[in-house]
């Protein structure tokens, strides 16, 4: 096995808890359209797969895996006195101060990571300013060495374009890079690139769906160093 020096991380249900995160901002973003331009709350909600009774997404959501003009496309039909790009700049302003709210103390784990050598990238399907905004807000921004959102110019996952821009950008084979995310989007990229791929549970998927695209699942990213000790495998003994 090829030994793992990069890791690449998605960001939203991997870095920071989905539901968490997402669940009152998506609330205050529905209040807001309804009280400024008179939407249909309830339609919109069903249009993101939100419920907002419980203030959380619906597994099958275009917002968990996809991009903002995917949540777009979604909010336009009960939207008609927007413009698809005022939505779109006004959802991507209100998305750089959503509540991000760490799966695990990030910058330790992080700190832990760099320690071992490993170079360090996010690609999400988030656009790039929101992603930025959401890391130095946690204050790991500078532990990165590569950021990519939808809109960097690289496509978006599955498609496997900024896995392999984060590669080739790091001076990393793709085969050295572990791909962690929560979602079968990220999975799906990372085994297209010729990736290792982990699974993480702070999103919406469950283990079993994710297991088949997976090389591990983990419980979430706090698990990484011990998953690293054991591919690396016990250390070798003295010499005779």
């Amino acid at each position: 096995m090829v030994a793992i020096t990069a890791i690449l991380f998605d960001k939203d249900g991997t870095l920071f808890d989905f539901h968490r995160s997402w669940g009152s901002w998506a609330a205050g973003i529905l209040d807001d359209l309804e009280a400024r331009q008179a939407a249909d709350k309830a339609a919109l909600a069903t249009a993101l797969g939100f419920d907002v009774e419980s203030g959380c997404f619906l597994p099958s959501s275009p917002a968990i895996a996809g991009t903002p003009g995917d949540v777009v496309r979604v909010m336009m039909p009960h939207l008609p006195q927007m413009r698809p790009n005022e939505l779109a700049n006004w959802l991507i302003d209100a998305a750089e101060h959503a509540p991000m709210v760490p799966a695990v103390p990030l910058d330790p784990l992080m700190e832990r990571l760099a320690a071992r050598g490993l170079t360090l990238g996010v690609v999400t399907n988030d656009a790039e300013g929101p992603a930025r905004a959401h890391l130095d807000g946690a204050g790991i921004l500078a532990r990165f060495d590569f950021v990519a959102g939808c809109d960097s110019g690289h496509g978006a996952k599955p498609d496997p374009g900024p896995l392999l821009a984060f590669a080739r950008e790091t001076g990393r084979g793709a085969g050295e890079v572990m791909m962690v995310g929560d979602s079968r989007h990220d999975l799906n990229a990372g085994r297209a690139a010729g990736m290792m791929t982990v699974g993480v549970l702070t999103g919406l998927a469950r283990a079993e769906g994710l297991a088949d695209l997976a090389d591990a699942v983990l419980p979430d990213i706090g698990h990484l160093p011990a998953l690293l000790d054991r591919l690396a495998g016990p250390a070798p003994g003295p010499s005779a």
